[in-house]
């Protein structure tokens, strides 16, 4: 079973390249985030013609996440549970998959420390936390999508460009760190304790592709029964070239049979 993640940055511009990945690499899950369309504009058929179910929760030309699956999409569950205080915007959608609980998230970016929308970031990290310590004990686990995170400094390529910025403040990282105690593994990072540079975005200003200058914002976040069955774990770069990309490349584990 292959899980995937990606950020499209407008599934409207992308849409032929997403379909055309789907044939070449069939995933058995898709995670997509940056959406930037409405349910009813959501393009489900494409999706179906290929053998996917697909379940989509946007608002227009911000936002929006979605599942895309061949092994079963139930229970599915728009933005957070219901207690709580409502998120206005279309950040987080769940379903079942394949035995899988899958969450596709797009975490707020944060725009700059201190800003609203930074506030709004760490609330928002915050409520992640409080929905996922209500899951059930033992629910197979898959977090995934763009968390606007670098969990470590190797995770950008130059710390001392990113000195104040969001992406890496202590704050972000500390609440990062509250989501993985949930009992969620940073699978990718596990699997490449050693290694840096290991992108999954680049800017697409001054050829930051070309250059190398990329962070590590995009990632899986398992369970330990989910995390124990993984066979590999890779950014495919080739997703990030070629005509009208977006600055995101897909993230995808494969797991072996449970």
């Amino acid at each position: 079973m292959i899980v995937a993640t990606w950020n499209v940055a407008s599934l409207k511009a992308r849409l032929p390249r997403v379909t055309q990945w789907l044939e070449d690499v069939k995933p058995d899950v898709l995670c997509l985030q940056e959406t930037k369309m409405t349910d009813a504009n959501f393009p489900a058929m494409a999706f179906v013609e290929l053998g996917y179910e697909a379940a989509h929760f946007g608002q227009g030309q911000w936002n929006g996440v979605a599942i895309i699956s061949r092994v079963g999409l139930d229970s599915v569950e728009n933005n957070f549970e219901s207690s709580g205080e409502p998120d206005h915007e279309a950040r987080i959608i769940t379903a079942d998959c394949g035995g899988i609980r899958i969450s596709s998230v797009y975490v707020p970016n944060g725009r700059e420390v201190g800003h609203d929308h930074y506030k709004y970031k760490l609330w928002w990290l915050n409520r992640l936390t409080e929905t996922l310590q209500k899951n059930p004990k033992g629910t197979p686990t898959i977090v995934a999508g763009d968390f606007n995170i670098a969990p470590e400094d190797r995770d950008v390529w130059d710390i001392k460009e990113f000195a104040g910025a969001t992406h890496v403040s202590d704050a972000e990282r500390s609440a990062l760190d509250a989501i993985k105690a949930t009992g969620l593994t940073d699978v990718f990072r596990d699997a490449h304790p050693s290694q840096d540079k290991l992108y999954t975005f680049w800017d697409f200003r001054g050829g930051d592709f070309h250059k190398g200058k990329g962070m590590r914002i995009d990632y899986l976040l398992c369970s330990p029964d989910v995390a124990n069955r993984v066979d590999f774990t890779l950014v495919d770069r080739n997703a990030r070239k070629g005509e009208s990309p977006s600055d995101h490349a897909p993230v995808m584990i494969g797991l072996k049979d449970a």
